[in-house]
């Protein structure tokens, strides 16, 4: 069975991007969405971007952004990954990935049966499928990183044409279980490595990586 991917998400500082890499993270992401106590601005991404080596994956996320700031971000970041966190339409996703040489990443959020099934729309259009839990679980709540697990008895044997990642409310206390109940091939965290809101421990992600991969 391949090892589990791991990205650590909504990293905003050099110490945090080290520790995420030193642990055996596959992906990092940086989250550019102003709302956000983990945005940072495109000067940041950029900056920490250039700190990751060949082997992990950087990952711009992007929520509801027109075009043409979507091509800015881009082309200041140069990610591997683009990961879409909004009301994204698979048209837009697949102009995105036909016209990049990025990966494509869609957030879906889960509640039941039914959203997976709806989730088959974008087929074709990403490359991988993160489900999360419902953003609007809490009021007010941001499009993730809100730290809500989703009933993962949904994903358990799940099987899909697109490659798909398991989020929300992940913490090195739950992820080895949620891997072994979901099969799930990428996990991805950002709350659950928080010391409080947008400020990450390297211990944590430490922690998060040792338990991912036990």
């Amino acid at each position: 069975m391949p090892e589990t991917q791991v990205k650590i998400c909504g990293l905003s500082t050099p110490e945090t991007v080290d520790a995420a890499v030193d642990a055996g993270a596959t992906h990092v992401g940086f989250v550019h969405y102003e709302p956000s106590p983990r945005h940072v601005s495109l000067e940041q991404a950029r900056a920490l971007r250039a700190r990751l080596p060949t082997r992990v994956k950087a990952v711009l996320l992007l929520v509801n952004m027109e075009a043409a700031p979507t091509a800015q971000a881009i082309e200041a970041v140069r990610p591997d990954v683009v990961q879409f966190h909004g009301r994204e339409t698979p048209e837009w996703l697949a102009h995105i990935r036909d016209n990049t040489p990025l990966e494509v990443w869609k957030a879906v959020g889960v509640k039941d049966e039914g959203s997976l099934e709806r989730a088959r729309r974008f087929e074709g259009a990403a490359d991988l499928l993160l489900y999360d839990a419902p953003a609007k679980a809490v009021a007010g709540a941001l499009p993730g990183g809100n730290g809500l697990a989703l009933d993962w008895s949904l994903l358990a044997g799940h099987r899909s044409p697109t490659a798909w990642g398991l989020a929300g409310g992940l913490t090195a206390g739950n992820v080895a279980e949620a891997i072994r109940q979901t099969g799930a091939p990428l996990v991805d965290t950002s709350t659950g490595v928080e010391s409080a809101p947008g400020v990450k421990d390297p211990d944590k992600i430490r922690a998060f990586m040792r338990a991912a991969r036990g």
